[in-house]
């Protein structure tokens, strides 16, 4: 009896453990992630180059960024815009104020799927995000930018998404890690909000907000991922001087 049960708990060992290398597996394969620790990391927004024009794409920030001696690490659009690819709500860069921020809570599109929220980071290199309704402007903000809907707030998934909804899209996003770094995710294949928030929520994130959906992209060559393209409003970028 007892070689039955030590046989049985064997079993079920292997096969757990072949559930979670799966798993694992699969999150590595729908998911692409990049860690930033702003104490040793710089991570920028952008918008517009010195001479006022959008830089629209990653090449176009990379080529900008050689010309004064600067390696591009990484880089990812942040957030939603407008027709004139001007940001979409709240956008500070350098902590100037470059778009106000938009309080309005009835509007068409994922940006006004309440709550929304912004991601920002101060002068000493504090992450945070936080639903738009907290929000409080102060002159400690050097970046932000407004975008929506909320992935998660306070470890609790945005109550309006479904488990197993067809509404599938390629994802980008961000949350802030337990040990208080950032986590930017975009996902490698369509997915519905709920998986996409769960990946947030499994690594721990307490608060996360995406970013956009299918014109995401990233580039992030360590991780052998070099999408150049694209036409957005902001980047957030990660630069090596």
């Amino acid at each position: 009896m007892k070689k039955i049960i030590l046989i049985l708990f064997i079993v079920l060992s292997t096969a757990l453990m072949g559930y979670v290398t799966i798993r694992k597996s699969s999150d590595v394969n729908k998911f692409l992630s990049h860690e930033i620790d702003l104490k040793h990391q710089h991570l920028r927004f952008y918008w517009k180059n010195k001479n006022g024009k959008n830089f629209r794409n990653f090449q176009n920030l990379k080529t900008e960024l050689e010309k004064e001696n600067k390696e591009l690490v990484f880089a990812m659009n942040g957030g939603m815009y407008n027709k004139d690819l001007s940001p979409q709500g709240l956008y500070i860069e350098n902590g100037i104020i470059k778009s106000k921020i938009d309080t309005i809570k009835k509007g068409y599109g994922n940006f006004y799927l309440q709550p929304n929220g912004i991601f920002y980071i101060t002068k000493n290199n504090k992450p945070i995000i936080q639903t738009t309704e907290l929000f409080k402007y102060n002159n400690e903000i050097a970046y932000a930018t407004q975008s929506g809907p909320m992935l998660l707030v306070n470890g609790q998934i945005h109550n309006k998404f479904n488990q197993g909804s067809p509404n599938i899209h390629i994802r980008n996003g961000v949350g802030v890690l337990p040990n208080g770094n950032l986590l930017f995710v975009m996902s490698k294949e369509k997915v519905n909000f709920y998986d996409f928030a769960s990946y947030f929520k499994k690594k721990g994130c307490e608060n996360a907000l995406y970013l956009d959906g299918f014109v995401s992209r990233t580039y992030l060559p360590s991780a052998k991922w070099k999408q150049l393209d694209g036409n957005f409003g902001v980047i957030l970028a990660e630069v090596k001087k």
